[in-house]
């Protein structure tokens, strides 16, 4: 997100644009933008970094071809890394680490690679490696190109050029700074030893990491990630489906959406379909065929995306992220191809493991509060269940942060002011079961229990994990799951 700083951005990062975001200098919604670098196009997705919302992380995750690691070097791996990683790992996700905030006092290079590759379960493959940290910070060495790029304090600009040190000018830069020259030497030296040299297969497996090292506030060292990014990522891959596997090189137009947001434009009131092209090209004015519903669409004005800023598009390819307008016929894992029928796999649902109810502080809100959260709903921002014998909507989530944004975003974009509280329920199954007329009776007898989602299925409200495990051995025949695909009736 330091990569590209907005005009009037101040301190936040330009993918940072919900009000939210920038009062508490977090990320909590998942930002797409397009920029070109050496003559490539680059769609960024900015994920949340904070733990609450691994869900819509998830989710932009089966939209990637890639991912970029951003590690503290204060603080080293956090929680929130550790659930991601195993998400990319599931997809076999190449990964390149950039171990940011080395202009302060940071951890020693040595302890967080290790901690890296003892907690993430990933082998390391220095690329970059820091001179001196902190004041004393002098710059980076680049192992393959057997150069240093000297760091200047300040917040540099992007496109303000480097100093690069080759040669005798390195050894110069040595009698200048002994020490720190000295600690990488010998630090570099051992990383070699180790045999961690780069492998790109390995790397396009998912199997190892290239690690950089800079500061993101200075832009420094940034211009190294995205020189791999170029050189190394893997273009648009193939995409499995329920059917067969779909090549970006086909001419036939297909994509998904993985994410919706509501209210991108506070004066419009519009929401906005992500939408992953995994082959053929986009042209403004193109019919496709919606696969949930089966009816033809039209797919006109589509846009690109610098954070909240946004750009109209006439054509767009395999690997591209455009926007489309959305008046609530487009949920998150809707495919759109131009005819075949065919649904990409891996867009899921997880069973919430927190969940509250809206109480307003108006009651003459209730209809506002009804549309706010079926919108903020189907965005996935929470999930929303409709007891069978209460009328009183639950809302399901996975980290506490994400009742917190959205009781801020209805009050913000819906004029509602609710607070939410907690409702006794441990967790949540979503139930199916072949035989119809078992799956009626476990609902006669299950009444106060169950819930309907977003899609119709019926969930399993449990108070107690001991509660849920005797409802499984007392209902045998039927199937709990704690995770379901997006669209899908189970």
């Amino acid at each position: 997100a330091g990569t590209v700083k907005a005009r009037k951005s101040g301190r936040h990062a330009t993918s940072d644009w919900l009000e939210i975001e920038k009062q508490r200098g977090i990320s909590v919604a998942s930002s797409v933008m397009q920029f070109t670098y050496d003559d490539c196009v680059i769609n960024l997705l900015d994920t949340p970094g904070h733990q609450d919302f691994s869900e819509d992380t998830y989710r932009v995750l089966t939209a990637v071809d890639a991912a970029v690691m951003v590690v503290d070097a204060a603080k080293g791996v956090e929680a929130q890394t550790i659930k991601l990683l195993e998400v990319c790992r599931l997809r076999n996700t190449p990964i390149i680490t950039f171990i940011n905030k080395m202009d302060r006092e940071v951890r020693d290079p040595l302890e967080v690679l290790d901690e890296i590759e003892s907690v993430l379960k990933i082998h390391c493959a220095p690329v970059t490696w820091p001179i001196g940290m902190g004041k004393r910070f002098q710059g980076v060495y680049h192992l393959l190109n057997d150069e240093v790029m000297r760091f200047t304090p300040g917040e540099a600009k992007a496109d303000q050029e480097v100093e690069v040190l080759k040669g005798s000018q390195i050894e110069q830069l040595a009698r200048q700074c002994p020490s720190e020259m000295q600690v990488m030497r010998d630090e570099t030296e051992l990383v070699s030893g180790a045999g961690a040299s780069f492998d790109l297969q390995e790397f396009l497996r998912g199997q190892q990491t290239p690690v950089f090292f800079g500061s993101g506030i200075n832009n420094f060292g940034v211009r190294e990630v995205l020189r791999a990014l170029v050189d190394w990522a893997p273009a648009p891959l193939p995409r499995e489906t329920d059917v067969r596997v779909v090549q970006p090189t086909e001419a036939a137009f297909t994509g998904f959406v993985f994410k919706i947001q509501a209210n991108m434009d506070p004066n419009h009131r519009d929401r906005i379909a992500f939408l992953r092209v995994c082959s053929g090209r986009y042209t403004s004015g193109m019919k496709v065929k919606h696969r949930r519903t089966g009816k033809e669409m039209k797919l006109a004005n589509a846009v690109t995306f610098m954070a909240n800023e946004r750009t109209r598009m006439d054509e767009a390819y395999a690997g591209d992220i455009i926007g489309v307008h959305n008046h609530g016929q487009l949920q998150i894992g809707d495919v759109l191809t131009e005819g075949e029928a065919l649904t990409f796999k891996g867009i899921p649902y997880f069973a919430p493991e927190l969940f509250s109810r809206a109480r307003l502080r108006d009651p003459m809100k209730a209809k506002q509060l009804e549309k706010g959260l079926r919108q903020l709903g189907e965005e996935g921002a929470v999930q929303v269940f409709s007891p069978l014998v209460d009328n009183t909507p639950l809302i399901g989530a996975v980290g506490q942060l994400q009742f917190e944004v959205v009781e801020h975003r209805l009050k913000s974009e819906y004029g509602v002011d609710a607070v939410f509280e907690r409702a006794g329920i441990h967790t949540a199954r979503w139930v199916a079961c072949p035989d119809a007329a078992h799956l009626n009776e476990f609902v006669k007898a299950n009444q106060g229990r169950l819930a309907r989602d977003v899609d119709g299925n019926y969930a399993y409200l449990a108070d107690t994990g001991v509660n849920l495990r005797l409802a499984m051995e007392r209902w045998p025949k039927v199937q709990f799951h704690a995770t379901r695909e997006h669209g899908q009736r189970l």
